[in-house]
């Protein structure tokens, strides 16, 4: 007996901005399943910079010391 639950339907609202990994592009609204997008943003402007923004964040963590155990500013990886 099914649950109800709709598998690999995308999920969002109209008026939320996404980058779709998968095709490249910025979206408006659940186009794409959730699994190929990063958003939801406020805008399409920082949907389309997408990439950059996460790739901002994760050195930002990266050089965080209290999420990894090396000094900070300590070479290595």
């Amino acid at each position: 007996m099914a649950l109800g639950f709709r598998r690999n339907k995308p999920t969002g609202r109209p008026g939320e901005w996404f980058y779709c990994i998968k095709h490249g592009k910025v979206e408006e609204g659940p186009e794409c399943p959730a699994k190929d997008r990063l958003g939801p943003y406020s805008t399409q402007r920082e949907a389309a910079h997408a990439l950059e923004t996460a790739e901002r964040r994760n050195q930002e963590w990266k050089d965080d010391s209290r999420w990894n155990d090396r000094p900070a500013g300590s070479a290595g990886e």
